[in-house]
């Protein structure tokens, strides 16, 4: 399967979270990463997620905001992957950021080209990746 989605991450169900309509799905990435997707609970039953199943996270770039000088913000989004810019490529509307996770996996993000120049991104700067949960979508094989 091909997919448009910029970000496509291998990883297994540690937690399933039933809520009246939606559920918690705690993903389990390389390295001790670990990540929150929100589906519904007819996409936990027909993709049978329990603990241990081996899954797809699918997070489209645009769906990812890059934060820098964090450590003190809160935020309502359920994921924040640390690392480091690793590379831009400036558009004259948008830049896309490749931000290098501790585990050797990269998460990307496409943002404003202006948003870029505020953030002082350069490539071996620290940013934070930051997505929704409900942004993240799980794949499993058929």
């Amino acid at each position: 399967m091909k997919i448009s989605a910029r970000n496509v991450f291998d990883g297994k169900v540690h937690t399933v979270k039933p809520g009246a309509i939606n559920s918690e799905v705690g993903i389990a990435l390389p390295g001790g990463l670990q990540i929150v997707a929100t589906v519904t609970n007819d996409s936990v039953a027909e993709l049978g997620l329990v603990a241990g199943k081996a899954v797809k996270a699918l997070i489209k770039a645009s769906s990812v905001l890059v934060l820098t000088e964090g450590d003190r913000v809160r935020l309502s989004a359920r994921n924040r992957l640390d690392g480091m810019v690793s590379a831009l490529t400036e558009g004259p509307v948008n830049t896309e950021v490749a931000i290098a996770l501790p585990n050797g996996l990269t998460v990307y993000a496409t943002i404003t080209r202006d948003g870029a120049t505020a953030l002082g991104l350069k490539v071996g700067v620290p940013a934070t990746a930051v997505f929704k949960a409900p942004s993240v979508i799980i794949g499993v094989a058929t």
